[in-house]
C-alpha cells in the first residue's frame, strides 16, 4: 500500500490552470506539458513526440483540453499513440475538443462569423472554433491555429486505432466533445464513477473497441 499520488500529465496546459476536477483531489499530482515555454510548463515538448521528456508507462492519466485540434490529422493520430505510450497499463486519457458536427450546424444556421459565446480570450464564433481564435493567431501564436477536427464517431475510432483497448465519446453541453480512452488494464467502472463524480456523464456514449 502506498500514499504516492497518481500522476496526471496535463498536455497543452497553457498559462491558466485548467485541470479537470477529476484530477484536482489529493490523490493526483499534475505534470504540466506545453510546446510554449512562455507559459512555464514543467516540461516543454510537443505532444506529437514526447519521447525525450516522458518515459514509456510513466503516467497514470492524461488530461488533454482543446489542443489536439491544433494538429494536422496525421499528427493527431501520432499524438494519440504517444498518449498510449506514456500511460501505465491501467491508465486512461481524458480528452475534450471542438465538435465539428455541432459547429457545422451553427454554420448551416447562418452563424458562421457571429459570436456564439464568450471566453477569457474574447467572443468566439464558429469560424474561431473551426480554425482557431483569430486574435490569438494574429498576435503571433501560429500554433493556436486549428488544423483538423473530430466528430464523436471519428474521435472514438481514432483512439481505438491508436491502440487504446476501449474508448467512450459523447457530446458536451456546448460545442465540445469528450472522450475517455482506456488502457487494457484500466478499471473502467471505477474511472467512470470518478468522472461522474466530477460532473462528466457519458449518457450518449460512442463505444469503439480496438
Amino acid at each position: 500500500m502506498t500514499d504516492t499520488p497518481n500522476i496526471v500529465l496535463h498536455v497543452g496546459c497553457g498559462p491558466r490552470r485548467r485541470l479537470h476536477p477529476a484530477f484536482q483531489g489529493a490523490g493526483w499530482r499534475e505534470i504540466r506539458l506545453d510546446i510554449d515555454a512562455r507559459v512555464e510548463p514543467d516540461v516543454v515538448a510537443s505532444m506529437v513526440d514526447m519521447r525525450a521528456a516522458v518515459a514509456d508507462g510513466g503516467v497514470d492519466a492524461i488530461w488533454s483540453s482543446h489542443n489536439i485540434e491544433h494538429l494536422f490529422a496525421h499528427e493527431a493520430q501520432q499524438a494519440l499513440a504517444e498518449f498510449r505510450r506514456v500511460l501505465r497499463p491501467d491508465g486512461f486519457v481524458l480528452i475534450t475538443c471542438p465538435d465539428v458536427v455541432a459547429i457545422a450546424q451553427l454554420i448551416v444556421d447562418g452563424k458562421f462569423d457571429q459570436p456564439v459565446y464568450s471566453s477569457p480570450a474574447g467572443p468566439i464564433s464558429p469560424a474561431d472554433m473551426l480554425w482557431g481564435h483569430q486574435s490569438a493567431i494574429a498576435a503571433g501564436n501560429a500554433f493556436m491555429a486549428h488544423r483538423m477536427g473530430f466528430s464523436r464517431e471519428s474521435l472514438g475510432y481514432a483512439l481505438a486505432n491508436a491502440g487504446f483497448a476501449e474508448a467512450w465519446c459523447c457530446r458536451g453541453d456546448g460545442y465540445d466533445l469528450w472522450a475517455v480512452g482506456f488502457m487494457r488494464g484500466a478499471d473502467r467502472a471505477l474511472i467512470h464513477r470518478q468522472l461522474a463524480a466530477a460532473g462528466l456523464h457519458y449518457s450518449e456514449p460512442r463505444k469503439a473497441v480496438a
